[in-house]
Order: structure tokens, then sequence, then C-alpha cells
């Protein structure tokens, strides 16, 4: 990986990708209703290539499937950095219907958490378990192809951060992996003994920093993979919804619920 040429790279993309963002305040104020439909699926761009054991799918979610300007933009260009792969895409209804589908088990836990954003870091991890390929947070985005991020011999890769912390923002898997089922397991933990109150401990990063030892597991600098908040920002993310971002969210509402919901109550 050629990483000084990954670094410029980056570097054109995010000048790019905020140039696109500052215009996209002009085009809300003309048209503040416009929305973009991100698809529940969409085919692979190009054919071809050879497949390593991690599938070619990319996985995201969000609580609505009607995007602003910025969002649609930064799905996109996510597409094209990684023309071979497949897209799916499951707002809060689908994640719940996937679970209760694949996961009964967990459903119940599932339930209890209360804020969208820690239902969709056990979400993750439950559907890369089960049919692999990568995740990517609505507002990442990639600055290197991803089929080269990943290579052809990765059974699964993760992402550290500026400090050099894991994150959960990217996470690429081959289905079955143990390390995202011990992930799994303390997540469920962590709900059931309902001891925390942050969704960065109860159900996000802090789970891969506590479970996983980055000197065992295959990482990857955000650098030379994935950036968040270039193409968008919190404004264009959360515009239809008054609650906000997940940190600002949990001031008001316990993250996990204090009594258990029957495994067999349906919505």
């Amino acid at each position: 990986m050629q990483k000084p040429l990954i670094v410029a790279t980056s570097r054109l993309i995010k000048l790019l990708a905020n140039i696109t963002k500052v215009l996209s305040y002009p085009f809300h104020w003309v048209l503040p209703n416009k929305r973009f439909t991100l698809p529940a699926q969409s085919s692979p761009l190009l054919k071809g290539g050879k497949p390593g054991p991690i599938p070619r799918i990319i996985w995201q979610t969000n609580f609505t499937n009607r995007v602003t300007l910025p969002v649609y933009l930064n799905y996109l260009f996510n597409r094209l950095m990684a023309p071979r792969f497949e897209y799916r895409f499951m707002i809060t209804e689908a994640r719940r219907e996937f679970i209760a589908e694949h996961y009964p088990d967990i459903l119940p836990h599932y339930e209890r958490l209360q804020i969208g954003a820690a239902q969709a870091d056990l979400w993750r991890l439950l559907v890369l378990h089960k049919f692999g390929g990568v995740y990517l947070d609505i507002d990442a985005h990639q600055i290197w192809p991803l089929s080269c991020v990943l290579g052809t011999e990765q059974k699964e890769l993760f992402v550290t951060t500026r400090r050099g912390e894991l994150s959960n923002y990217f996470i690429a898997s081959a289905p079955g992996n143990p390390n995202l089922a011990r992930l799994i397991e303390r997540v469920a933990d962590n709900i059931q003994e309902n001891t925390l109150t942050n969704v960065f401990e109860i159900t996000g990063p802090g789970v891969f920093i506590h479970i996983l030892d980055q000197n065992e597991v295959p990482t990857v600098s955000y650098r030379h993979a994935v950036h968040q908040g270039n193409f968008t920002n919190e404004h264009f993310q959360y515009i239809d919804k008054p609650q906000g971002k997940w940190n600002r969210e949990q001031r008001n509402i316990r993250v996990i619920r204090d009594d258990e919901p029957p495994a067999a109550t349906a919505r």
C-alpha cells in the first residue's frame, strides 16, 4: 500500500468533500424539503475481480432512508470507491426485522436499547456475523479503493482512530467471525447488567477497546482507509431528527430501558 499517495489522495478528497458540504447550505436553503432516497439494496457497478474471504457487500444504516444532499453525495462517493461491492441499507424497522429473524435470542436485549445509535451498534455486529461484508457509518467515506484496503486474504479488518484506538465506524469481516461473536456477547452482557450509562461504552467503540487486542487483530489506520464527516456533518445528518446525535440524546434518556419487554412482543 503506497501510504504517501494515499495520504495525498485523502487530502484532495477532503478538500473536494468540504467544498460540496459548503455548497449544500445554499442548496438546502433554496430547497429545504428536498431529500434523496438511499436504496435498500443495489447491485455492484462493475463485475469481475478476485473475491476474498470478506464478502463484497457494504452495509449501512440510518433512522431514515430519506437524506440530505451531503449524505447522498457521501453514499455516491462510497459507491464509486467500491464499484465491485453490493450495497445494502437498513432503516430502524428493517434492523429489528433482521434481528428477529436471525438472532431471536438477542432481540430482547436489542429492544431494551432506547437510542438508535446503540441499536445500530449492535445491529452492525450481528449483520456482519451473519452475512459478512463491510460496515460503514452513514458519514464515513473511503479515501482509497475498498478492494485495495481489504486485499484478497483478509478475514477481518478493524479501523484505528487518530488516537490509535479501535473504533466501530468501519468494520470488515467474513461471516461467522469469532471476534464478532465475542463483541456481541459483551454488548448483550452490558445490556443485561445495565450498569453503564454511555453508548460509547455499552455498545460502541469502548466494547472493541475492552474486548479486542490490537496486537492480535488486523487493523488499518483511518488515514489509509476511511474518514468521517468531510462530506456531511451533524446538521445535515440529523436535520429531520430533533433529538440529535446520540451523545446529546443520551443526556435526556437512559440508553437501556429498565424493564425488559417480552421477547414475543411485536412492534
